[in-house]
């Protein structure tokens, strides 16, 4: 028995007061739209403020949310994942800092690493229709260091590779598709049959429409070693200036058995 699950990464973009129209207080409403929307039966969330997580948490109905803030009191921007109530149960939740202590809370890498903290978090589900359980993965790679990015992705790849379910992976990876962290996450787990699901799309990070479409970057991704049918970038059109995010939400359809 296979199901074909809907799968979104949505950069939902800090809430910036200096964004103006289109900070997150004022297009709240156009996130909770995308989302009724598209219906994903999952979806990992960047950039998202504990005021943010609360208004979500608030706003989903038939969905549960979960994580924690990636500062070291647990607090701050999460790697908010969210599922369908109805149909995924979950069976354990990790938040995990990406960092060479990667259970100290606010934890980094140092080096050329920004003064961020990054983190994934990683839920181990089971899916109604799908025999076996999955890991759910989300994260939120460094927008400064190269260095921090690399090695941050390839403690993902140590982590997906230590277990043996499926997995997908959703996340704003601050990185174009020739960077070496990008390959090293298609090519390292290539053996096991994880593709990059967003491959042929286009440019996902926007700046609230500043940018024109051909000098727009892919940084969104969604990775998996299931069976990959299709993939799209959410289309973000301004409703009198004002968008949903800065990013496009993508969307991937995935089967697994």
């Amino acid at each position: 028995m296979s199901q074909t699950l809907k799968i979104m990464s949505f950069n939902l973009r800090v809430d910036n007061t200096g964004d103006g129209i289109n900070s997150f207080t004022n297009r709240f409403h156009r996130v909770v739209e995308i989302l009724e929307q598209e219906k994903p039966d999952l979806v990992g969330f960047q950039e998202v403020t504990d005021s943010m997580r609360a208004r979500l948490r608030d706003h989903l109905p038939g969905y549960t949310v979960q994580g924690c803030g990636r500062e070291k009191n647990y607090h701050g921007e999460s790697m908010l994942i969210a599922y369908r109530t109805d149909a995924v149960e979950l069976i354990s939740l990790e938040n995990i800092w990406l960092s060479p202590t990667p259970h100290v809370a606010g934890s980094t890498f140092g080096g050329d690493q920004s003064g961020c903290p990054r983190m994934f978090t990683s839920a181990l589900v089971k899916h109604n229709d799908v025999p076996l359980p999955f890991y759910f993965i989300n994260t939120h790679l460094d927008h400064v260091g190269k260095d921090a990015r690399y090695l941050g992705a390839m403690q993902l790849v140590q982590y997906i590779s230590s277990h043996r379910e499926y997995f997908i992976l959703t996340g704003d990876f601050n990185a174009t598709p020739d960077t070496r962290e990008i390959s090293l996450i298609t090519k390292a787990l290539e053996a096991r049959g994880a593709v990059d699901c967003t491959a042929e799309l286009g440019g996902t990070f926007h700046n609230f429409g500043r940018l024109a479409p051909e000098k727009r970057v892919k940084i969104d991704y969604i990775f998996t070693d299931g069976k990959c049918e299709s993939a799209y970038v959410v289309e973000d059109i301004p409703v009198e200036g004002q968008f949903y995010s800065d990013h496009n939400a993508v969307c991937a359809y995935i089967t697994l058995e």
